[in-house]
């Protein structure tokens, strides 16, 4: 369980959300990194002056309700309290949960996530469109 704010100290806001299905999907065609317990994907928009926005993905392989909603949870907190992220306004980030997000420690939890989103905005455009591994070139 996380500690309260001091009182009279502000508490940092979540970050903007990913609601639309068409969202999660454009995501899913950007650049992709993978850390221990989650897969982050990320892909440009249109509008540049915009925040951030991001989405969570918690399968059924994951494990049952509880399992998945727990895990939801932890990473919504790490993403409200991790507040500097190197995230690039303008783009859009989807987390895909794996079942080690429950058994990470938080601290290290926090630390792969804003880790993964600084290696995924260091590598150029998000939605420039790489050949995966075994692929036939063209």
């Amino acid at each position: 369980m996380t500690a309260s704010p001091a009182p009279g100290s502000p508490r940092p806001s979540a970050p903007a959300r990913l609601k639309k299905r068409a969202d999660f999907l454009r995501a899913a065609k950007g650049g992709r990194q993978h850390a221990r317990a989650f897969t982050l994907q990320a892909a440009d928009r249109d509008e540049t002056d915009t925040p951030p926005r991001f989405g969570l993905t918690v399968t059924k392989k994951t494990g049952g309700a509880v399992k998945r909603n727990r895990i939801r949870r932890r990473l919504r907190e790490a993403l409200r309290l991790g507040a500097p992220l190197p995230a690039r306004p303008g783009r859009d980030y989807v987390i895909i949960a794996r079942i080690e997000a429950l058994t990470q420690s938080f601290p290290s939890l926090q630390a792969d996530l804003a880790r993964t989103i600084g290696r995924i905005a260091g590598e150029g455009r998000a939605d420039e469109k790489r050949p995966r591994k075994g692929a036939p070139r063209r």
